[in-house]
């Protein structure tokens, strides 16, 4: 029998966490127990390594890791790329350097696939694995940054890397192997076998494009200022870590999979003053895939999103649909969304391969222009095709919007869950405006959601 709608006046304080304490006084609390970095004032020049600037058949990423590991093996310090721009292939942050690019410095990663083997460890789509050497790439390292007004270049475009994704639109063509090939259903395929990680070597055949910046069980992590441009798939992918801060980044990347920032089994994470416009989701917190992530257990957590513009993507900050470890504790507060290629603002998107329990997302004071679909979306019937063992209903509870106003979308509130379970609950939109609502709410499977002192204009 379908679910019936459950709409009701309750108070905040009856969905709410359990805690004494404001979520906004416990934001404030998470913020000052994220650890720092902090560096040595030594100096290393990549051009005392043997870099060269501006020079198309010249790659520095030797001259580069030099640097580098120069830095660490000193104590740490800072690691200079001056104004140029600086061809390279993949490089490895290493414990207590700053890889600091000036005003003007310009990284340049090679489309050279050779260059990105042999395959590290690294999770793709939130499966374990050992695929292609991100372009920059960071293990077991602890007092890491990535900072200065510089630009990180993936040259991604639809003759190198996107060709890979297998979609036409992005210039996939005959004689160019791509995941669709087979690949990533080879990868699943390991996950869902339980294959053991160290078989999942994958390389040319299997065509799943690297990470831009991969960071994997890191602690005390910091990204700031740069500017990031044409993934070959996500741009910011930590995974493992503690203590991260994402401030001041400025992310173009329009090809397939480009994700923002993705922090995947993350704990203490904050995101502040960054510009994204994407080709996938802006923000996608994940936690692993299925058996892989509920072998792990890791789920990611504590995570503040603040103060950043969202253009174009699938959604604006989202949790899925990698997220079997679960999730809890999000505060997103004073962001503006703002696009018609905007899909959504606030996404929660899984399955029932998943499992786990996503709870305790807070939002606050978001400004909407306009979104494509729904500026809140609960979807638990996320790639309903996938194939996997479907015993594992996820939960999605404890989601409290306030003071979100928007000016156009199709849907103001859109859930879609199961009709013969309560697995979506607790659910407010308080104090909230929608105008130009097309199709008004869509709300399906859901127990206990309060709309209390919203309203939903629909189109003029």
């Amino acid at each position: 029998m379908k679910k019936t709608l459950i709409v009701s006046m309750i108070s905040m304080a009856t969905v709410s966490c359990t805690s004494t304490s404001s979520p906004w006084d416990d934001a404030l609390k998470l913020e000052k127990s994220i650890k720092r970095v902090s560096f040595p004032e030594t100096v290393f020049n990549i051009t005392d390594f043997g870099a060269v600037a501006n020079d198309s058949l010249t790659l520095n990423h030797d001259a580069i890791n030099g640097a580098i590991i120069a830095c660490n093996a000193n104590g740490g310090g800072k690691v200079i790329v001056p104004a140029g721009e600086y061809y390279t292939g993949p490089i490895e942050l290493q414990s207590n350097v700053n890889l600091h690019l000036e005003e003007g410095a310009h990284l340049l990663f090679s489309t050279d696939t050779d260059l990105y083997l042999p395959a590290v460890l690294t999770r793709w789509e939130g499966v374990d694995c050992y695929n292609y050497r991100p372009l920059i790439y960071a293990y077991q390292a602890e007092n890491i940054a990535i900072t200065g007004k510089g630009t990180i270049n993936g040259q991604g475009s639809k003759e190198a890397w996107w060709p890979m994704n297998g979609n036409k639109r992005y210039g996939a063509r005959e004689g160019i192997i791509s995941q669709r090939d087979g690949g990533r259903n080879k990868l699943l395929r390991a996950a869902e076998d339980e294959t053991p990680v160290e078989t999942r070597v994958y390389g040319h055949e299997e065509a799943l494009r690297p990470q831009l910046i991969n960071f994997y069980e890191c602690k005390t992590a910091l990204i700031q200022d740069v500017t990031l441009r044409n993934s070959p798939f996500w741009v910011i992918h930590p995974i493992f870590c503690e203590d991260l801060v994402v401030k001041g980044v400025k992310i173009f990347s329009l090809g397939p999979n480009s994700d923002g920032c993705d922090p995947e089994s993350c704990n203490r994470v904050l995101i502040e003053d960054c510009y994204f416009d994407t080709g996938d989701d802006c923000i996608a917190i994940k936690s692993g895939r299925n058996k892989d992530g509920r072998k792990w257990d890791i789920p990611s957590q504590n995570m503040i999103v603040r103060n950043c513009r969202m253009k174009n993507g699938h959604g604006g900050v989202v949790v899925g649909s990698e997220i079997s470890g679960g999730y809890r504790n999000l505060y997103v507060e004073n962001c503006v969304m703002d696009s018609p290629q905007l899909d959504r603002v606030i996404r929660i998107k899984t399955n029932n391969c998943r499992g786990g329990i996503i709870e305790n997302i807070f939002v606050r004071n978001i400004e909407v222009g306009q979104c494509k679909e729904a500026v809140l979306r609960i979807n638990l019937l996320y790639e309903s095709n996938e194939d996997c063992d479907r015993s594992f209903p996820p939960v999605v509870r404890n989601v409290h919007l306030e003071n979100v106003t928007s000016n156009k979308s199709r849907y103001g509130v859109k859930i879609d869950s199961y009709e013969d379970s309560e697995n979506v609950y607790d659910i407010s939109v308080k104090n909230c405006t929608f105008n130009n609502v097309k199709s008004g709410n869509a709300i399906t499977g859901c127990e206990r959601i309060s709309l209390e002192g919203s309203v939903f204009n629909p189109v003029e």
